[in-house]
């Protein structure tokens, strides 16, 4: 995983090829990127977002930024008790039983996050 100006690229390799690919992971927008090199990897993710930056502002839109992981929501006193004593019954963080609801739910296979 890299990171830069709070986007984060995956990487995979794309052994026919023989190329690293990477994609921007925390935004809507497809983002993409390619190297022969951990390096040539860099610059490009790098030149990527610089250039997604720059075009969003050309075309007189605001980038969309990236999303952080963080999701701050408040509920009812009787619900937090439940959720808690849930997590609790599953040996799990309130926030990780709560990802992993979200995530069943959203339709996303997510890696583990801590907490």
């Amino acid at each position: 995983m890299m990171e830069y100006k709070g986007y984060k690229g995956q990487i995979d390799f794309d052994s026919e090829a023989g190329i690293f690919v990477g994609e921007v992971i925390n935004t809507h927008d497809g983002i993409t990127f390619s190297g022969r090199s951990v390096e040539e990897l860099r610059n490009s993710f790098h030149r990527a977002v610089d250039d997604y930056l720059e075009l969003s502002c050309d075309m007189g839109g605001d980038a969309e930024q990236p999303f952080s992981g963080r999701l701050a929501i408040r509920v009812n006193p009787i619900l937090h008790r439940a959720i808690a004593d849930c997590a609790e019954r599953e040996g799990k963080s309130v926030a990780a039983w709560i990802a992993e609801c979200l995530s069943r739910a959203a339709g996303v296979n997510t890696v583990k996050t801590g907490g």
